[in-house]
């Protein structure tokens, strides 16, 4: 059996987050060790139940979810961080993923969607639900700086864009008709290129610099 996932929930509405929590508990391998109602309260608990990922609402008092989002990132790097909010607006999309987050997801996805985007950011990797990829990615095609057709090749441009919409390496391989191995291969030299080491930092890259399938 898997070791669960120990969990945080900050949002602001009782009815939010114990709905958040039975439902996850429900999928057997989460275990929500504390829920809370603001971005402090999230970072207190942290300290003591030492959590694999934390969801953060973005509307909360005392701490908001931008603000937790940094504080986390500063003091417990080691910890995931997943938004998920009903805010759709692509510059809080932008700040989050800037401060540290891994995950955006607006809170009418399914329990299963959910349940995806806690396992995706906790094994190291991204994840945006389909919506939040819509609004981040529909309007920076013209973004694109010339200096990177000096620093990636299109093939790994391809590859990171992919990337920052949250595809893992299989995926990835399947839209590309590449193998996973080849898929690998590309993640590497383009961390090497940009010396940048994690996934989010290469998510914030290709938004920094408006890598898309369709730019």
């Amino acid at each position: 059996m898997s070791k669960p996932i120990n969990i945080i929930i900050a949002d602001d509405h009782p009815m939010v987050r114990e709905g958040l929590k039975v439902s996850l508990e429900a999928e057997g391998d989460i275990n929500v060790v504390a829920a809370v109602s603001n971005g402090q309260e999230a970072l207190d608990a942290a300290v003591e139940h030492k959590p694999d990922v934390v969801m953060l609402d973005i509307s909360m008092p005392v701490m908001n979810g931008i603000e937790a989002c940094k504080a986390f990132k500063a003091q417990h790097p080691d910890i995931r961080i997943l938004i998920v909010t009903m805010n759709d607006d692509r510059e809080y999309m932008l700040n989050l993923i800037k401060a540290g987050a891994a995950g955006y997801v607006l809170k009418d996805v399914s329990v299963e969607e959910l349940l995806l985007a806690v396992q995706t950011v906790n094994q190291g990797a991204t994840y945006f639900s389909k919506s939040v990829s819509h609004v981040l990615f529909s309007d920076i095609g013209n973004m694109r700086s010339n200096q990177n057709d000096d620093i990636l090749s299109p093939r790994e441009e391809d590859v990171l864009a992919l990337l920052a919409e949250g595809m893992g390496n299989k995926e990835i391989a399947r839209e590309l008709d590449i193998s996973v191995r080849t898929v690998e291969a590309h993640r590497m030299k383009i961390k090497q290129k940009l010396n940048i080491s994690t996934s989010a930092g290469l998510v914030r890259y290709a938004l920094d610099n408006g890598i898309t399938r369709n730019s």
